[in-house]
């Protein structure tokens, strides 16, 4: 049992059912049901997910998260893997000694802690690659990005981890340009229109150095985790408007024989660039979604650009790195220049 977990016993009073339009009941509430908005989609939790920022709790979730049954096995499995299965539309992930998550029809998350795991440790893995999960099921484009607004307009950060995409955005946050997303970007294409990046509302993460860095010590809250020395950080300001793509940029370290700077691959590069830094890009393919990555990235591409952006990682070359974006914004025209 996992008490620690702020379920709320269950109450005859306050027990509740949200129901879908078609009326298919999705969850039963047990005290407090918590309302956050990840990825442009309205979600109610039955437990605390920290690090978001909360939702309006006055409409229908479009997504439900919940403690339930899980099965141990998919009996119509059809692709599989050491801790995954898949059905259909039911996706089935087992984390040892966390939980077991059942993903069904891109809009409901049903786990069942295991023993051994610790009170931070569900939320970690449903805000991460399980909610990961839920938006390739939705077909959208994941990123594992960090995303800022820039006149109007989402300007994408994508890399590997410690790549520096949250140092990025806020260190562009500090010099005035609002936070989007952090570590999870995810894009839709409305018909001929710009591709739409969702915001997050969830908190930067941050390691302790950076924070110092970056000044931001009155900003930051809890650790993320246990003792790691990585810390949620409130930004100093919030999009959470849904904003047409800017630019996308791939960041890379510079290394003794690397030319500083950002240029643009081909498109065959640039959509390799995008699928490599899907959010888990191997359930790029094991949900089918290569052609699927390749066409958002070929529209991409033709409407605002992919780019590459090979920068030191040192904090004191940082104002350096966004003047080169601030002047590369002009140059493409995401940014006005002045009259």
């Amino acid at each position: 049992m996992l008490p620690a977990l702020n379920f709320i016993a269950p109450s005859v009073s306050s027990r509740r059912a949200l129901r879908l339009p078609a009326g298919r009941e999705i969850i039963k509430e047990r005290g407090t049901v918590h309302s956050y908005r990840i990825c442009g989609l309205s979600v109610a939790s039955d437990i605390v997910l920290p690090g978001l920022i909360a939702g309006r709790a006055d409409s229908l979730p479009e997504v439900t998260i919940r403690r339930g049954v899980v099965p141990q096995a998919l009996p119509d499995a059809s692709t599989m893997g050491p801790t995954w299965q898949i059905a259909g539309k039911q996706f089935l992930l087992s984390v040892p000694n966390v939980a077991r998550f059942l993903l069904k029809d891109g809009d409901q998350i049903v786990f069942a802690p295991e023993s051994e795991a610790s009170a931070e440790d569900v939320p970690i893995f449903v805000l991460g690659t399980v909610f990961g999960i839920l938006l390739h099921q939705r077909e959208r484009i994941v990123l594992h990005a960090s995303a800022v607004e820039v006149n109007g307009r989402a300007v994408v950060f994508c890399g590997a981890s410690g790549a520096g995409k949250s140092t990025l955005a806020a260190a562009l946050a500090g010099r005035g340009y609002r936070l989007l997303t952090d570590d999870v970007c995810a894009i839709t294409f409305p018909g001929n229109a710009a591709p739409i990046v969702h915001p997050d509302g969830r908190q930067l993460k941050l390691w302790a150095r950076t924070i110092e860095k970056l000044e931001l010590e009155d900003n930051r809250r809890g650790p993320v985790r246990g003792l790691l020395q990585k810390f949620y950080v409130e930004p100093r300001d919030a999009s959470s408007k849904a904003l047409p793509l800017g630019a996308v940029y791939t960041l890379f370290e510079m290394r003794p024989s690397d030319q500083p700077g950002i240029e643009r691959p081909n498109i065959v590069d640039a959509a390799l660039l995008l699928r490599q830094h899907a959010y888990r890009p191997l359930l790029v393919a094991r949900l089918e979604q290569k052609e699927h990555y390749f066409r958002a990235a070929a529209q991409i591409v033709s409407k605002v650009g992919i780019f590459t952006l090979t920068r030191p990682l040192e904090f004191a070359a940082m104002p350096e790195v966004v003047s080169w974006l601030e002047r590369h914004w002009f140059d493409t025209g995401v940014m006005e220049k002045a009259a």
